[in-house]
């Protein structure tokens, strides 16, 4: 009886798999007019960030503790870049920021992508250009990476998640010497 439940057992686990991932083939699960507005919504996200728009943006936000912002801290206990949860937080660091000096997002919309995770949450990547002298920083722009995952509450998407990635400095080619 045990054998049998355990053959039961390894057996369904294995066809239960299989059955997950028989085509391996991905569907996007978003129409092409969805895709589009997550475009737009992507390009008016940068528009209030250069224009400081704090309101603005707080509303563009997924109104939830936990939301996320990582973004450069200014505060050595937290490490050079940190999380910030919560749309108290979030609002706190965007305003730090953007009161520090001039900031300035250039987005390569040329590379822009975005997919349908599922129906409701959706992630788009975009290379991002931003000129900040926040925390350190000298003011001269420098390329980011800029993740964000969207929710759909209602009819809008928003920001549930927004990670801003430095892109190191690429290592200097060594010269091959030949002898």
């Amino acid at each position: 009886m045990r054998q049998m439940i355990l053959t039961v057992v390894v057996t369904l686990t294995f066809s239960t798999g299989c059955l997950a991932s028989t085509s391996g083939i991905y569907k996007e699960p978003l129409d092409v007019k969805t895709l589009n507005t997550l475009r737009s919504d992507f390009d008016h996200l940068m528009q209030l960030a250069n224009r400081h728009d704090f309101k603005a943006l707080h509303e563009m936000f997924w109104q939830s503790p936990s939301a996320l912002l990582v973004a450069k801290s200014a505060i050595p206990t937290e490490g050079n870049w940190a999380g910030f949860w919560g749309n108290e937080a979030i609002d706190q660091k965007l305003r730090d920021i953007g009161t520090s000096g001039p900031v300035v997002l250039r987005p390569d919309c040329s590379k822009f992508k975005v997919v349908g995770l599922t129906k409701d949450i959706a992630q788009s990547y975009a290379p991002v250009d931003i000129t900040v002298s926040y925390a350190g920083q000298d003011g001269t722009p420098k390329p980011f990476l800029l993740l964000i995952n969207w929710i759909k509450i209602g009819k809008d998407w928003k920001v549930a998640s927004e990670i801003i990635l430095p892109v190191p400095q690429a290592p200097e080619a060594k010269s091959q010497v030949t002898g």
